[in-house]
């Protein structure tokens, strides 16, 4: 039977996703720092395999992965790394060490997962890994710099893994949306130029499915919504100078 790990599973899209892929008749463990919030969720899925996760724990990744796979053979068919935290606003105006703790969690905490992960998916038929990116991966966006320099990584990461675990049977892809209506992004207090004039047109159970098609699917960057779709394709054939024009256009104050 096939089983999901799912990193930043309490709320927002992490948790859409183990509901739909429960529904769905996969095996599902939830990883979350939340862990009351974690174990309302797991209790809500008829008590499924949880566990309170500090991502950027290395010692505590591997005890986690350990606890997962033990019960499924040693396997992994799917790890979802969905963990990520965002802040919005001017690049000086963020503390340092808030600039640190999003790189440390969506990038090293990434990193730590993927990496703990390797021999279970490499002894899983059709393993496969699916990274959060965002369409904050593509140019850098303003008020957003370190989520933005954040999501770079991952789809570095995912483009250089893709090739290399091949050789392994072992996919590895990202999902990259524009902006999500969940907990993350409401709970802003400074809004972002290009947020107001995209708007939010994503649910977390929108890229929940996109995870369901990425997990059937091939591609290793996979657009989300037709809107970004369209400016992801543009972008790939037009020169970066009209990139980054658009780009300082959609962030104007």
């Amino acid at each position: 039977m096939n089983n999901i790990l799912i990193t930043g599973a309490a709320s927002g899209i992490g948790a859409a996703s183990a509901r739909l892929f429960h529904s769905r008749g996969w095996q599902v463990g939830l990883l979350d720092i939340e862990h009351l919030a974690l174990a309302e969720l797991a209790a809500e899925l008829g008590g499924v395999w949880h566990a309170a996760l500090d991502v950027t724990d290395c010692a505590a990744v591997q005890v986690a992965l350990a606890g997962f796979c033990a019960l499924h053979d040693g396997q992994l068919r799917l790890l979802f790394n969905c963990a990520g935290v965002l802040r919005c606003g001017h690049f000086e105006a963020i503390e340092l060490a808030e600039h640190r703790r999003i790189l440390q969690i969506n990038v090293l905490g990434l990193l730590n997962m993927t990496h703990v992960a390797f021999p279970y998916l490499q002894a899983t038929k059709h393993a496969q890994v699916i990274n959060m990116g965002s369409a904050s991966g593509v140019y850098g966006v303003p008020h957003l710099a370190s989520y933005s320099a954040s999501k770079f990584a991952v789809r570095g990461l995912t483009e250089a893994l893709d090739l290399e675990w091949a050789r392994h049977g072992i996919r590895v892809g990202d999902l990259m949306p524009p902006f999500v209506n969940t907990p993350m992004l409401t709970s802003q207090r400074f809004a972002a130029p290009v947020l107001q004039r995209l708007g939010v047109k994503l649910k977390a159970e929108d890229i929940a499915e996109a995870a369901w098609q990425q997990a059937h699917g091939a591609a290793v960057h996979r657009p989300v919504s037709l809107q970004f779709k369209l400016m992801y394709w543009v972008g790939q054939l037009t020169p970066a100078w009209l990139s980054r024009r658009m780009m300082r256009w959609l962030s104007r104050e």
